[in-house]
This record gives structure tokens, C-alpha cells and sequence, in this order.
């Protein structure tokens, strides 16, 4: 049996197919010696707009008639013989009616008429379908906004109707909640009925197309995403496992509420299990290079509401390219490259400067481009060859002027530059190595017609570097969106479509205002009484481009530098060898040894490079040495009159910097086993120190809500020097240097980050918690900051931009901190022991390792070792359980 041809991107856009009828076509032409010959067997569509006629026959072409073309549909009342006087026959007269798909062949449609057309049902009564066919034929007469609403009206009764049959389900199954809802695909709505059960969702079309009907397990699902349609947040996207007969379907609801109550209700069900794909644990990935540029500009188009299922909000993607006309490209050459920090209305000076002028004469709704760089129409501009079927439902049956179509990517990009019109940027498909570039060839050999030369439209024009190979031309785009080139910018253009750039004052000092009704929240639909006026902003907001729902509200962070060209994510290089050939087959942690000499809380400990030696610091003052070659102590002195609270040692000296709460810092030389020099160094405790390598410098931080910066050492002896004396407004917990030893970051009480420049000590950034900084560590590049505090927050953030790229909220308050290549440890008030990779960002294990607070914890060079000291006064030494 052949499978039927028509399909719902042969209606109008929003258009609704109803249901079909067993039926036979006589052509107008037809007498009783040639009706055997010419009758056509088929299906009859009753559709909110048209009725269509799809013969069975695939060499015949489907009709379609637009009621508003028709002059009469009634009950045919005439007589012939070889219809054996059947009164079974509809009768429509009509102005105009449509041809397509004749021989089966996608081409423009065929437009032709007047004539009477009759259709003689086999089946259904005509006493039954002719009111349903009037009413919608009344409709047609009305204004567009009122028609709509009319069959609004009809749609909902019909709908009202209709009810799920619980014969589709299991045994043991039960629903949970029905709901109306539209299933959206490209240029098409389908409506039908949502059924949540408590292991499916089903939906079932109420004019039975497709798969009918269409079912989803809860347990194969793996994400589910709130969308906005047509500006409006009723919309709901659904992904499933790869393997799953339904791995993406998108609905629409009739309101937000619906929405969000379906959505709330699935989330309740045991069945379903979602992946964790958090927005900071993406971004640090890419950020690291365990994701490519491609992947996250899905990832992030995603999160800006761009979905392959809706035209007016598809994933859209920058010209990173400039050069179409060399033979050659070299990737190296940042001339080759589009300026990422502009948007492409602003790439162009000369055109920026008159759009510019035009934007000052303007009063009210100012915009400075009056086209988007993504529509229906622009999408479909790229993909005409491989979608011909899109382009005719959306151009009403007609391909665009053969000038005016995608025929050279020089000229398009040259277009996008000049043009006082045209802003496009690309889709994904230039850049997806998996498709080959199967969008630039007229593989179905569709007849586009012929250009002003007399050329015939067929495969998009290459640059000469392409090599005529539509294969090789997006493997070099992809190369080149990779390049680090592109990595290093790539983030400016984030801010732009998705982040802070992308309206208001940024957007305007940035040369990226669009026209009002692009940008969500310009208009309440809702609240628009007037069916005319709403239709209207309607179809202007489906045609002119939406701008992506902001995503990042302060600047994105810059992705760190891959050093090589990256297309497939199985090319990026694994950094540290070490750490994954040890921790990624460590099952846990065996405890080493366990010393417990100190009388009070370990407050601050370190290991040696060569991982022989611990020294530590506590609360009965004392400072002790542990070897761990021979697994005890071999060194223990008293340090002051009060508690200590950190120790440093100099390099290249066998001297200790100790901090205590006595207001004091003492050097203590080991060599000669006592104290060699003190100072008075803050008129309250001092509560954490930190050292600049390079200098000597110290730096400590104090209760009395100071930092103070000592002028170095010599002769093991303080100079007695203060160089500079840094302000805030309450006490200093806890200091961390950069690896470059320019930048200072400073946590306190109450929840101020300040970011102190070690040049003049100038302050470079502030950011703040809502309550106190506990822990602070610098990642190995000094990009990023890793971040504890007292409720229960670990986060790591982009220290230029201050965007957290990962926020956990754990069991307890995080008091101890240390960032070491890509392993991170976190110790907390409960006594657990976390080890994160930060590169892959997840959690390798956690164990409880102490019956009070992790004060402090280290890592030696090696990485094979993890020191940790806490408040029940031990210090414990592991190492990981490797898997051989």
C-alpha cells in the first residue's frame, strides 16, 4: 500500500487539519465513457482553511482549495448515470485552486481555476460533512484576526470531543493529568490531547496524523526544558535517549499555568530520572576544552530558547570566517576572522555610521536595525536545497526570485556587510561536520529556476578554498571555529546574542538594538483585547526574529587557550597525565597514618614538595613536624602565647612564617629550632597568611579587618617595613595569590571578595556572598576562583566577570581549600573530605574523614598523597585506592 503523500506543511502555516474522508474524484471534464479512466480514488482533508485532495494515484497531483476561494460548496444536484444517481457528492465551485507534487516531483504550486470541482463520498455522509465544511467556508469571509478566532471557537469544540482511550495503556498504569497542548515542529502546530500517566506521556493528535499514538517512556527521558513560543513561556521540550522512537518532541500550551502544572507533575513521577546538565558545570567544561566551541553554541542556544523544532527561535550561530575569495586559508592569520565583538550590523563602518544617523532622527522604539539575524525566512534561505518542502509552505507554494537565493557564500557574506537590510548570521549546519555540508547541493535536483545570467540555480557557490568539496568547506569552518583564534573571542559574541549586551544600555553602546517586538517582554499578547491588533503583532513577531532569552546577565568568562585546532571532542588533549592515570582509577582513599599530638585544633598544615615531611600549626600554639618516611613526629615547639593560625615557609630557607592570634607573626628557623624575629602586626589575631614567591613579600590578614603587605625579609629577619595597608569593612578569614603573584583575593566575615592588584595594590574587583567567605583558593591559570563559605556554599567564579561557572550547595560549611592542577579537595564543617576534577568538573569521591571541622588540607606536588588536619586535633595522611 503507498503511503499517502500529504502532509501539514502542504497548509498554511497555524493551519489545522481536522479529519479525512474516503473519497473519489471526478475532474471537471469528466463523461460517463471516460469516468472509469479519469475518477481518482483518495482522501478527502477537511482542514481549517482548505479541503484537500490527496488521490492515490502518486503520479496524480494533491489539489488543495482555499475556502476563501471558493464561490459555493454545497450538495451536488445534478444527475449522471454513472454516479448511479448517488446524492452522496460534494460540489465546490471555487476562483482558484492549487496543484503540487504532480509526478510526485517538489516544485512550485500550480495555481489554476475557475472550476467545479466534485467529490463523491464513499463512505461518511455528506449530511454530516457539509455544515463542518460551511462553517469553515463562513470563516474564510471573516477578517484574519476574527477568522482565527472563529475557528479557535470551532476547534475547541471539536477538541471537547475527543477523549483518551485508556486502551493504550499498561496494566498497572495510571494518568496523572491530561492537558490540551500543540505538538510544534518546523512550521507546523498539530494539536491533540497530553496525557501524563505514571510511567508515559502520550499525546494524541486529534486528526490521528503520524504516529498515533505518540508515546514516551518517563524512564528513557533525560531532559526537560520550559521554552518560550511566540514570546510566550508555553512551551515545553522534551529529550529522550538517542535510542528512544521519540528523541525530541516540543509542545505549546494554551497557557503558562498548564505548563508549568504538567511540568511540575512530571518532575513528581519515580519513573523519571533526568541527567544533571547544570549551566555553571557546562561552562567550566568548555572553558577547560572538554566541550568545543560547537557543542557549548548548542549547549547555550539551548538555553537561550533556540530549538531545531521552531523556526522563529532556531539555534543561531556566528560568521566566524571573513575570507571567501583566497585559494588558500591560512587558520593562523587573524585577518581571516570576523570581528566577534561586533554584531554584524556593526562589522561595516561606513553602513554602521548611516544606520547610526538614521537611528538619531527617530522618536520612539528606536532600533538601529529593522531586520533580525535569524527568521523563518533566513533559515530557510541556507537550507532551501534540503528543505524545498519548508520553503513552499512558508512562501505560499512559491521558491524565492532565483537572484535572491542562496547561491555563493561570497556573496552572502558580502551581502551581510553591505546590505542596509540584511544582519543574518549562520546555523548550525555550517559548522556540523556529521551532515557534510549536504544543505549546500541541489541533491534532489529541484528546479529553482535561472539567474539574470541565464545560470540555472543549482549548488551554492564555494570559496576557492573550499576546494569545490562542500565536505571540506565545514570541516575548515569547524576548524576555524575551534581555533584558538575564535576561542579567545568567542565569548564577546556570547554577550552579545545570549548575554548582557543584549538589550538595554549595553546593547545600545554595543550597536545591537533591534527593533522592539524582537525582544521578549516588548508586549503582553495576553492583554491585547483586540483580535485584529493581536493577530497582527502576531505574524510580526513570527517573521521579524526574536532575540534569544538572556542567558548571562554580566560578562562571559574567556575560554582558556586549547592550543591546537579541535574538531572532534575525542581530539582534546588530556593536561595532567598524572592525575588521571591515578585518580581516575582510584575507588576511595586509604588512610595512611594518623598522627594526634596536637592538644587543640589543627589549624593549618602543609607538605613538603618531596611529600616527606608535614608541618602543621594549631590552637595550643604549638608547631610540630611529622615524618612521614618514619611515621611520627620529629619536631614539636611552643610558637607565642595563643592559638596559631597559619605558617608558610620561605623557599629556598629552612624559615617559617607563623601567624597567631596574639596580633603577632613570628619567623621560626628551623635549623636552629627557635624563633629568629617578630612583629606586632595587626592590633587583633591574625588569622591567615600568604607569601609572594618571587619577593619574599608576606601578606597578612587580620580580625582588625585589615591586610598588610610587609616588605620582604632578610637575613631571616623582618624588615621593618610596611609597605602597604589594604581597608575593609570587617574581618579577614582567608587570602589566596594567583600563580602569577599579580592579583590578591581576600574573603571576610561578611561575604565581601575583594580583589586586590599586587603592583600598587589598587583594587581591581568586589563581588559579594550573602554570608562569610571561609575558603579561598586560585586555580593553577589564576583565571578562576574557588569559593567556601559558612552556608554551605562551594562555588568556583570567573574572576574578570565574577560569573559563577559552578555552584554547589553541600552539607555543611566549606573550611578548607585547595586547588592543585585540576584536583580540587574541599574539606567541611562536618568533617567530610571532598576531591573534585575540575577539568571534567564532577565529584571523584567523598569520605568522612574527620569527627569535626577539615581545618586545612595539602597536596604534595606528586599528587599521590592528600593531607588533611581538623578540629578533632588530627591530622590524617591518604592516599588513593588504585584500581589495578
Amino acid at each position: 500500500m503507498e503511503k499517502e503523500r500529504f502532509s501539514l506543511l502542504q497548509l498554511d502555516p497555524g493551519e489545522i487539519y481536522f479529519e479525512d474522508f474516503s473519497a473519489i474524484f471526478i475532474p471537471p471534464d469528466t463523461t460517463p465513457k471516460t469516468y472509469d479512466n479519469k475518477k481518482q480514488d483518495g482522501r478527502l482533508k477537511m482542514c481549517s482553511k482548505s479541503l484537500v485532495f490527496d488521490p492515490k494515484d502518486i503520479s496524480k497531483p494533491i489539489i488543495k482549495i482555499l475556502f476563501k476561494d471558493c464561490v459555493v460548496i454545497e450538495q451536488w444536484k445534478g444527475t449522471a448515470k454513472f454516479l448511479n444517481s448517488n446524492n452522496n457528492v460534494l460540489s465546490v465551485s471555487c476562483k482558484e485552486y492549487v496543484e503540487l507534487l504532480e509526478k510526485n516531483i517538489i516544485a512550485p504550486y500550480q495555481f489554476k481555476g475557475p472550476v467545479n470541482f466534485l467529490f463523491l463520498l464513499n463512505y461518511a455522509s455528506i449530511a454530516n460533512c457539509l455544515p463542518q465544511i460551511c462553517q469553515l467556508h463562513r470563516a474564510s469571509s471573516l477578517p484574519a484576526a476574527e477568522q482565527a478566532d472563529m475557528i479557535a471557537a470551532i476547534v475547541h469544540s471539536r477538541q471537547s470531543r475527543d477523549f483518551f482511550d485508556p486502551r493504550w495503556m499498561d496494566l498497572y498504569e495510571k494518568i496523572v493529568l491530561e492537558s490540551q497542548a500543540d505538538k510544534v515542529s518546523p512550521l507546523v502546530v498539530n494539536p491533540g490531547r497530553l496525557v501524563l500517566t505514571t510511567s508515559k506521556i502520550y499525546f494524541q493528535p486529534y486528526n490521528k496524523m503520524g504516529e498515533y499514538p505518540t508515546k514516551i517512556n518517563l524512564n528513557s527521558i533525560k531532559q526537560i526544558v520550559k521554552r518560550r513560543f511566540l514570546l510566550r513561556q508555553i512551551g515545553l521540550e522534551i529529550y529522550s535517549k538517542e535510542n528512544s522512537p521519540n528523541p525530541h518532541v516540543y509542545f505549546s500550551f494554551r497557557n503558562q499555568a498548564l505548563r508549568d502544572e504538567f511540568y511540575d507533575n512530571m518532575l513528581n513521577q519515580q519513573q523519571l530520572k533526568l541527567d544533571e546538565m547544570r549551566q555553571d558545570v557546562v561552562t567550566l567544561q568548555w572553558q577547560n576544552g572538554i566541550i568545543s566551541n560547537f557543542e557549548y553554541l548548542l549547549y547555550v542556544n539551548s538555553l537561550g530558547d533556540r530549538t531545531f523544532n521552531d523556526l522563529t527561535q532556531y539555534p543561531v550561530f556566528p560568521w566566524v570566517i571573513s575570507n571567501y575569495s583566497d585559494d588558500k586559508l591560512d587558520l593562523t592569520d587573524p585577518s581571516n576572522y570576523r570581528d566577534l565583538s561586533k554584531p554584524v550590523g556593526a562589522l561595516n563602518e561606513i553602513r554602521l555610521n548611516r544606520l547610526l544617523d538614521r537611528y538619531q532622527e527617530m522618536t520612539v522604539n528606536k532600533f538601529l536595525y529593522g531586520s533580525h539575524y535569524s527568521t523563518p525566512g533566513f533559515v530557510l534561505y541556507y537550507l532551501a536545497r534540503l528543505y524545498p518542502h519548508y520553503v513552499l509552505c512558508l512562501q505560499s507554494g512559491r521558491f524565492d526570485h532565483p537572484d535572491r537565493m542562496f547561491n555563493s557564500v561570497a556573496d552572502a557574506y558580502k551581502n551581510c556587510l553591505n546590505n542596509m537590510a540584511d544582519f543574518k548570521e549562520l546555523i548550525p549546519q555550517f559548522y556540523d561536520v556529521s551532515e557534510e555540508g549536504k544543505f549546500l547541493v541541489n541533491n534532489m535536483g529541484i528546479n529553482f529556476g535561472y539567474r539574470h545570467n541565464n545560470t540555472k540555480v543549482g549548488d551554492v557557490e564555494l570559496p576557492p578554498w573550499a576546494l569545490n568539496s562542500p565536505k571540506h568547506f565545514i570541516k575548515t569552518l569547524r576548524d576555524a571555529l575551534e581555533n584558538d583564534i575564535v576561542s579567545k573571542n568567542l565569548h564577546n559574541w556570547i554577550d552579545l546574542i545570549f548575554g548582557y549586551k543584549q538589550k538595554g544600555e549595553e546593547a545600545i553602546k554595543s550597536n545591537n538594538l533591534f527593533y522592539h517586538l524582537c525582544y521578549e517582554g516588548a508586549i503582553d499578547l495576553d492583554a491585547i483585547s483586540d483580535l485584529n491588533e493581536r493577530h497582527a503583532l502576531e505574524v510580526q513577531i513570527m517573521e521579524f526574529g526574536q532575540i534569544p532569552k538572556q542567558v548571562f546577565k554580566v560578562p562571559h568568562p574567556q575560554r582558556k587557550n586549547v592550543l591546537m585546532v579541535l574538531t572532534e571532542p575525542s581530539q582534546i588533549p588530556k593536561i595532567d597525565t598524572d592525575l588521571n592515570d591515578i585518580w581516575k582509577r582510584a575507588e576511595g582513599l586509604d588512610l595512611v597514618t594518623n598522627f594526634n599530638t596536637h592538644k587543640h585544633t589543627v589549624s593549618n598544615l602543609f607538605i613538603s614538595e618531596d611529600g616527606s615531611k608535614i608541618t602543621s600549626v594549631g590552637h595550643d600554639s604549638k608547631l610540630k613536624v611529622f615524618s612521614l618516611s618514619q611515621n611520627k613526629q620529629i619536631r614539636s615547639a611552643n610558637v607565642g602565647r595563643m592559638a596559631l593560625s597559619s605558617c608558610i615557609q620561605l623557599p629556598n630557607a629552612n624559615v617559617l612564617i607563623i601567624g597567631s592570634w596574639d596580633n603577632e607573626i613570628y619567623l621560626y628557623d628551623m635549623d636552629y629550632g627557635k624563633v629568629s624575629d617578630k612583629i606586632v602586626a595587626h592590633q587583633d589575631a591574625v588569622t591567615c597568611l600568604c607569601l609572594d614567591m618571587k619577593t619574599n613579600v608576606v601578606i597578612s590578614g587580620s580580625t582588625d579587618c585589615t591586610v598588610k603587605i610587609w616588605n620582604g625579609l632578610n637575613n631571616n629577619k623582618f624588615i621593618h617595613c610596611l609597605k602597604n595597608q589594604l581597608e575593609h569593612n570587617s574581618a579577614i578569614n582567608c587570602l589566596s595569590l594567583n600563580s602569577n603573584n599579580n592579583n590578591l583575593a581576600v574573603g571576610t566575615e561578611d561575604g565581601d571578595l575583594y580583589i586586590w592588584e599586587t603592583i600598587n595594590f589598587t583594587l581591581y574587583k568586589k563581588y559579594n556572598h550573602s554570608t562569610s567567605i571561609t575558603a579561598l583558593s586560585y586555580s593553577p591559570d589564576g583565571l578562576k576562583l574557588a569559593i567556601g563559605t559558612s552556608d554551605k556554599v562551594f562555588k568556583i567564579i570567573d574572576v574578570d566577570t565574577g560569573l559563577s561557572v559552578f555552584n554547589k550547595t553541600l552539607n555543611s560549611d566549606v573550611t578548607a581549600l585547595k586547588w592543585s592542577d585540576h584536583l580540587l579537595l574541599l574539606g567541611c564543617g562536618d568533617g567530610i573530605l571532598s576531591i573534585w576534577d575540575i577539568f571534567e568538573v564532577k565529584l571523584i569521591f567523598e569520605i568522612a574523614a574527620h569527627s569535626g571541622a577539615i581545618k586545612t588540607v595539602d597536596i604534595p606536588t606528586a599528587k599521590d598523597l592528600i593531607v588533611t588536619g581538623g578540629q578533632d586535633r588530627s591530622i590524617k595522611v591518604w592516599k588513593p585506592k588504585v584500581i589495578n
